[in-house]
Formats: C-alpha cells, sequence, structure tokens
C-alpha cells in the first residue's frame, strides 16, 4: 500500500471543497505516478494530477487533483472524512 492515511486538517477539508483535491500521506518511496495509479484503482476515479512534498516532520503528503467528471467529496466521505 502506498497510500498511508488521508490528511483531515481543516487545510485538507478545504481543498477537498474548493479545489477537488484529496491529501494523502504516503510512503516516502512513492512516486507521483504509483500514487495516481493507486488512487485511480482504489476509488474508481481519473486523477488530473499529483504533487507532493515532505513535511518538516519528514513525512510525504500527496495532493492528488481529481478530474472534473469525479468529486473529491465523494471519495472522501467513503473515506470518512466528512459527513
Amino acid at each position: 500500500m502506498i497510500l498511508i492515511s488521508p490528511v483531515k486538517t481543516e487545510k485538507a477539508i478545504g481543498k477537498i471543497e474548493y479545489e477537488n483535491t484529496l491529501t494523502f500521506v504516503v510512503q516516502n518511496s512513492a512516486t507521483k505516478k504509483a500514487v495516481k495509479d493507486e488512487v485511480e484503482k482504489l476509488f474508481a476515479v481519473k486523477v488530473a494530477g499529483v504533487r507532493t512534498f515532505i513535511t518538516s516532520m519528514g513525512k510525504k503528503h500527496a495532493f492528488v487533483k481529481l478530474e472534473k467528471a469525479f468529486k473529491a467529496d465523494d471519495v472522501a466521505i467513503k473515506l470518512k472524512m466528512i459527513a
């Protein structure tokens, strides 16, 4: 599993609502392509793009932007991030 957990901060929830983007903590060795493939496979969506960064605590986060035809809200509800 490349995806470790979804990020549930206020900023991450805002990205779901306004940018159609999900935020995940991923393995440090994960590539953008691997993150894209796993999200598409697990949630049956199409990914428009992936941005990654490593936090000051050494954890790697991935911002996964979905295609316009798919809603990040729907995936967030499946993950129980929002009600």
